[in-house]
């Protein structure tokens, strides 16, 4: 699990920061200065990259990895 957080680029572990901290996608994009559609995209690679079912899987996972 960590190796697949490692892989992340700069910008996916920041969309990912605001997913777990439980932000809509038009507040991530206001604070990255991205389009919400943009903040769509980089969930949706998110969520392919880390293997994820869902998004609470998804949190699931960096707080594991977090903890470890």
């Amino acid at each position: 699990m960590l190796e697949r957080l490692d892989m992340l680029s700069v910008r996916e572990r920041q969309v990912l920061d605001g997913i777990v901290a439980g932000r809509a996608n038009k507040v991530i994009a206001f604070d990255l200065g991205i389009s919400p559609r943009t903040v769509e995209v980089y969930r949706a690679n998110l969520m392919t990259k880390m293997l994820a079912d869902s998004v609470s899987d998804l949190v699931r996972m960096v707080i594991v990895a977090d903890r470890t």
